[in-house]
Order: structure tokens, then sequence, then C-alpha cells
């Protein structure tokens, strides 16, 4: 006779299932583990030490450094369950630093933790899961996952203010399907609410503000560290030629942005493309950044059927962004994506999501790099 289904969706009664939990040493990853080992579930925590942090630990507000991996060990000890820290400084440097880095040289807008999920999170810790003999990954992502006949589909988050599903559109078919996401279905407020009843020394520990290697946000500073030659001067240009002005270095501008030109003119002036090649910041109107076409490359499709792409979708350009109505015709390896709605400032490098609706919500189907 088969097992009841646990809470995972997996046929195994929950002491006879493994789970591997990555606990950064904030409240989501750490009362997801404490939820794992209030349900009877054998689980492993693992805290990955990515970069190492500049500031001191308890000034830090960043994760996978410093105070965090602290916290992750106390949180485990607490809990009674065994925990082990990966040492993944250099993988994540050539994965998401250097990424992240070249990215912005060219122009482009990345976003680091789409390539730090689709590499070092959920491709080696993936594996590592998997070398330990795991039933499941676990996060504290704010992402809905469905499971049924051991196919897991992905939804927007029910707290959609923390909903981090954009952020996971390049996870694999495999990857999918081994990972859960159990913060899916609560609120931020409730997960503080289990910490406290927990008594995890975390309850009350301010989210993470920043991308963990960038303290305070100042992106520039950290692509100057890296690449020291980045600053060269160049041209702003208006969209018909004109020299309007000179900039300082192509890096401290991205599409969409209008605070920091310095530039006066009879209307406000906003960054319509950058021109890595020639060194050119173009501006222009606002009305100049409304774009209704995007080609996309890299698709990474979770849909099994591919009809569900054919009717009228819903797109997301960035992860604070709104649900766009778009068609988009797939070719090959890329995709033409047509807006629906007015979208402003959408730049390469950032990430296209699709999404369709059903009785569960927003479903991820997948997505691409905005090619242009």
């Amino acid at each position: 006779m088969n097992a009841k289904l646990n809470s995972l969706g997996l046929n195994k009664v929950p002491k006879d299932t493994t789970v591997v939990v990555a606990m950064s040493g904030g409240v989501d990853s750490s009362t997801v583990a404490g939820i794992m080992k209030n349900e009877g579930y054998n689980v492993i925590g693992i805290t990955l030490k990515l970069y190492d942090d500049a500031k001191k630990s308890s000034e830090s507000r960043q994760c996978c450094a410093g105070q965090d991996i602290l916290d992750a060990k106390r949180v485990a000890n607490k809990l009674g369950i065994e925990h082990k820290i990966l040492y993944y400084q250099d993988k994540f440097k050539s994965a998401v630093v250097d990424n992240f880095v070249d990215s912005y040289l060219n122009g482009e807008t990345p976003i680091p933790c789409v390539q730090c999920n689709q590499t070092v999170k959920f491709k080696d810790l993936f594996q590592v899961a998997k070398n330990l003999n795991a039933d499941a990954l676990i996060t504290g992502h704010y992402v809905k996952s469905i499971t049924n006949n051991n196919i897991t589909n992905m939804y927007q988050a029910k707290d959609t203010n923390r909903d981090q599903s954009y952020f996971l559109f390049n996870t694999t078919r495999e990857q999918l399907n081994f990972l859960r996401f159990p913060l899916g279905r609560l609120n931020k407020s409730e997960t503080r609410q289990i910490a406290k009843k927990l008594d995890l020394n975390v309850a009350d520990k301010p989210d993470s503000q920043d991308i963990c290697f960038v303290p305070n946000g100042d992106y520039a500073k950290v692509i100057e560290k890296f690449r020291p030659n980045s600053y060269k001067k160049g041209n702003i240009k208006k969209m018909d030629g004109t020299v309007v002005g000179v900039h300082n270095g192509i890096i401290n501008f991205t599409i969409g942005q209008r605070k920091g030109i310095k530039i006066a003119d009879k209307e406000p002036l906003y960054v319509i493309k950058i021109d890595a090649k020639k060194n050119e910041i173009i501006v222009g109107p606002k009305k100049k950044l409304i774009k209704k076409n995007i080609k996309l490359k890299d698709l990474n499709l979770l849909c099994e059927d591919k009809n569900e792409l054919k009717n009228e979708i819903f797109v997301k350009i960035r992860s604070t962004g709104k649900l766009i109505k778009a068609k988009v015709e797939l070719n090959k390896k890329f995709a033409n994506v047509n807006l629906l709605e007015d979208e402003y400032g959408i730049s390469p490098g950032q990430a296209c999501v699709f999404y369709s609706k059903n009785n569960e919500g927003y479903k991820v189907l997948g997505g691409g790099w905005v090619k242009k």
C-alpha cells in the first residue's frame, strides 16, 4: 500500500524523507528549516559562503556572508539539525560577479540574482543535494509550487509584494521537479510569526536590502574595483545626434534613468539608449522609452505544452514591474514579444518572464533575456 503524499507532494512519510534546506541566515530560510523539522522531515541545512564581506558582520544587511553564516549555524543548532557550510566564493565570482560587471560594461542592465539562482544555488547546490540522497531541495523563496504526478509547476506567491518567481524563471524542469517552496502560500508576516513561535534568533532580523556583493547599492564602485579602467568619458547625445554633454562612464547610466544626466532642456531628458561600442549615452523625452516589441534570447521554457504560449499571456520585464498582456512568437532559440500595453525603460540584459493565469493564480511558463 502506498504511503499518503506528504506536504511536499512526495509519496513517502516525512521521517523517511530527507530534505536539504538552503539556509542563508535570514528569517525566511530559517523558518522553512523549522517548518520541515516540525513536520518530521530529516533536515540537512546548507549555507553557501559566496563572497568575502569587507564590512563588519554586525553592520551587514546582505546575505551569504559574515553575520548571516553565524545566524544560520545558530538556527541549525536550535533546531537540532545537521548543518554544512559550502565555500563557493570562486564559483560565485566567475558565474555571477564577472557576468554582472561585463554586462554593465556592455551597456546592459544585469540581474545577478537570476544568475546566482541559475548557477551556484540551483546548479551546484542541486547536485550537492542529490549527492546527499535528498528527496527535495527546499528554499525560502516566496514562490508557490504545485506538484502533481511528480511534475512541479511554479506560480506567483500568495504574498505578491514578496513574490520572487521572476528571479526563478531560468530554473530547469529537472531542478523545478526537485525544488519545493513552502513559503509560497504564506504572507511575510505569517513567516515571522512562525519564526517567533519556534523561538528563532532571526525572527525580527531585517531583510537584506542590497545585492549581496553590492553594498549600499553602489554598483559603480563594484565595477570600478574589478575593472579600474571602466570610467571612460564619452558624449551624451540627443536622438538627432546633437552632442549635449559629456559623461564620465556608461556604467553610471541605465536605460530609463532621469537623475544624474545634468543637462537642461525644454523637457525632462531620460536615457533612451546606451551605445557601449561608441561609448555614448543617447537621451530623449520619456515617450521615447515606450516599447511595444522585444526580442529575447536564451529562452528557458517550463511549460510542457508550447501551445500555452500561443494564447494571450502576461509578461513581467522587471521584478517590481506589473504583469503586462502580451503575445509571444517562438523562433528556435529566440522569441519575439509583442506588448499589448505600454512599458517604459526596457533594457538589454533584463529578463522577460512569461505567465499564464488559471485557478491557482499566475503560472510561470518560462522566459528569456532581452536582446533588443
